[in-house]
């Protein structure tokens, strides 16, 4: 919150008790039932809305098989600077996460900040946000449409492409995806599976070709915290056969879900969803981070109806802890899936060591 600088003498100290005036709340965009997406618009910013991400998940398999790889852009309206005037009033902010699991050896990682039109941009008519040199964006090339992932840290680095494989997956109704029981608890989401990967990474001080699979995710929201949740567990697989499988449960203080839904896009391209009686995560295994004391169940069971799949994770300490905009604590890693459907995707757990904020 913004205040006024007062020169502190007797005569002006009672000007000091006036209460400002109230500012009417931030009128931010709900997210609404059967509203049609469109691309590539919808693949851009939504900056009437309170939370975005661009999230892509990634397995390699060159330079070495099972290096995980992940990168997010957020965008958030805090509603603190809604009547200044000026472009670099603090109306939209801007971060990123970018990490790196090394199979058998340790996790990497790195972050970005900025507000918008100082340092960092979006676009609202396609798919392009950066922060410094840090960017992801889509292309229209001779050979098809391609998102470009750009990073650079000094421990480690890439620039990768990602060439679609198959179509767009709109999670729950058409992209709107519940996230609770209230109406408002919803966001608008798109997944993009099986998206093949090819570029360089940099490691070590060497750049090395890179191949793989990724994982994409887009979803802008309001309000998707509720009914008692301090946080989720969720996965997006790349299945060996071709298909998608996403799955993610809602959880509260006690690990109680409050809320789940899962979407299985099989090789043939038919999907099917699962209502939140028919999907139930429980844990096999827990891993206790050392520097948080915080227990995640790094080895999950998830029923999804009849089927019955199990992770298993590349790496137990993938743990980050970032602190742009605000710290967080959370588990995000390369995770392999075994059971009815085999595969390789992100396992992502938050509220384990705090309740998450939002």
């Amino acid at each position: 919150m913004r205040r006024r600088s007062f020169l502190c003498t007797p005569l002006l100290l009672p000007t000091l008790a006036v209460a400002a005036p109230a500012r009417p709340p931030v009128a931010y965009a709900p997210v609404s039932r059967g509203v049609k997406l469109a691309f590539p618009r919808d693949h851009g910013a939504h900056p009437d809305f309170r939370t975005e991400w661009w999230y892509v998940t990634g397995a390699l398999d060159s330079p070495r098989a099972d290096i995980g790889f992940q990168l997010t852009f957020f965008r958030s309206r805090p509603g603190n600077a809604e009547a200044l005037r000026s472009p670099l009033a603090a109306r939209q902010i801007l971060f990123a996460h970018a990490a790196l699991t090394i199979p058998g050896d340790r996790l990497l990682h790195s972050e970005r900040a900025a507000r918008a039109n100082l340092g960092a941009g979006f676009s609202t008519s396609d798919c392009d946000i950066h922060i410094g040199a840090w960017r992801m964006h889509r292309e229209e090339r001779s050979t098809g449409q391609v998102f470009r992932l750009q990073m650079q840290s000094p421990q480690f680095s890439y620039d990768f492409t990602l060439k679609p494989s198959q179509p767009l997956m709109l999670q729950g109704d058409g992209g709107y995806s519940r996230k609770g029981h209230a109406t408002d608890l919803s966001s608008y989401y798109v997944s993009w599976p099986q998206l093949q990967v090819a570029g360089s990474l940099v490691l070590d001080g060497q750049r090395q070709a890179a191949s793989g699979r990724a994982w994409f995710d887009h979803e802008w929201s309001t309000a998707i915290l509720g009914d008692g949740a301090v946080g989720w567990d969720w996965v997006g697989i790349n299945l060996d056969d071709g298909g998608a499988l996403m799955a993610f449960r809602m959880r509260d203080a006690q690990g109680t879900t409050v809320f789940a839904h899962a979407a299985w896009r099989d090789a043939h391209g038919r999907v099917r969803q699962f209502a939140a009686d028919e999907v139930a995560f429980t844990p096999i295994r827990n891993w206790s981070s050392p520097r948080s004391r915080a227990s995640y169940p790094v080895q999950i069971e998830i029923r999804l109806g009849e089927l019955s799949v199990r992770t298993r994770p590349i790496l137990d300490d993938q743990e980050l802890s970032t602190s742009r905009p605000l710290p967080v604590v959370y588990w995000e890693g390369l995770v392999r899936l075994e059971g009815s459907l085999s595969g390789r995707g992100y396992l992502e757990m938050t509220g384990y060591a705090d309740p998450l904020q939002m």
